[in-house]
């Protein structure tokens, strides 16, 4: 797997990032969502490699990441940590402006990424997600039993650091299912790696103090964003799975496309087959899709 890329474990200012990079042409960061890793793109940034200078990072608290100390209102794991940490990195990787595409909690921290730091991000994809708040503020049974990490991780510790460290291995399993990838599409070999990821008990809990801030401080963070109607300035790529919630979930409102367009000015994309986890499922479909969108010299 990543044929051609070199390793790098690049020390910030208060943890550690792990990143893949490879490629060549303007650089491009993709960040993974739960319970995955940065090897979740594995194939996609491979096929991206010949066009951009790919970096496929692992988020504090994840895979090979460091773990930073947590506090009490769980703000060392706010996208905005995570995203400076993003910023902080590309620079020792020698790019002080880059793109940047996120699935799932990767997408959360790209979007962030785009409203905290305009001036270094020129474009943004945002795979499977609709901002923070908005999913809380319309959130239902759907949520609460579609994506049960949502509220699950995020109550008060120890208990989902228990749960998650007695099985990891279902935590892994359920989620691919139940979020309609079918589970052949993942290798033993990616599969251990998750489920090896989800073991360390350090790992586990900086994990929940990340969807901890999700349900908080995160929260606050858009909240405050569309009082002062500060918004992303830079192109937007919003894919989704065709057959996940949110293609049918906010229809009513217009769906991802109308939901993204009250946060960014130039937003564009539509779902995509597969389920949660279609970049590992249909990755040169995902990737023709992104490098389009990368690659278009508009905005």
């Amino acid at each position: 797997m990543f044929a051609g890329f070199r390793a790098n474990s690049l020390r910030l200012d208060d943890t550690t990032i792990f990143a893949r990079v490879g490629g060549t042409g303007p650089p491009l960061l993709l960040l993974h969502g739960f319970p995955e890793t940065h090897l979740m793109w594995r194939d996609i940034a491979v096929a991206l490699a010949p066009r951009f200078t790919v970096v496929a990072a692992d988020l504090r608290g994840y895979g090979q990441s460091g773990c930073p100390v947590s506090s009490a209102d769980h703000s060392p794991y706010a996208k905005r940590a995570m995203a400076g940490d993003m910023v902080q990195a590309m620079k020792q990787l020698g790019f002080e402006q880059f793109m940047v595409a996120g699935h799932d909690r990767g997408g959360r921290v790209a979007y962030r990424l785009a409203l905290d730091h305009p001036d270094e991000i020129s474009k943004v994809a945002v795979l499977d997600v609709i901002p923070t708040a908005t999913a809380w503020d319309r959130a239902d049974a759907r949520l609460a039993l579609g994506f049960w990490p949502w509220s699950l991780l995020a109550q008060p510790e120890p208990l989902p650091e228990r749960l998650i460290g007695a099985a990891p291995d279902a935590i892994v399993d359920n989620a691919i299912v139940q979020w309609g990838s079918p589970a052949e599409m993942f290798s033993a070999e990616v599969r251990d790696a998750y489920v090896k990821a989800l073991r360390d008990p350090v790992h586990i809990h900086a994990i929940c103090e990340e969807y901890r801030a999700a349900a908080t401080i995160d929260r606050e963070h858009d909240a405050l964003d569309q009082a002062n109607g500060r918004r992303i300035e830079c192109p937007l790529l919003a894919l989704w799975s065709s057959e996940g919630g949110l293609n049918t979930w906010y229809a009513g409102e217009g769906g991802p496309l109308a939901i993204w367009r009250k946060w960014a000015d130039g937003v564009e994309g539509g779902p995509v087959p597969g389920g949660h986890f279609f970049p590992e499922e249909h990755p040169h479909q995902t990737a023709a899709a992104l490098s389009k969108f990368f690659e278009d010299n508009r905005g």
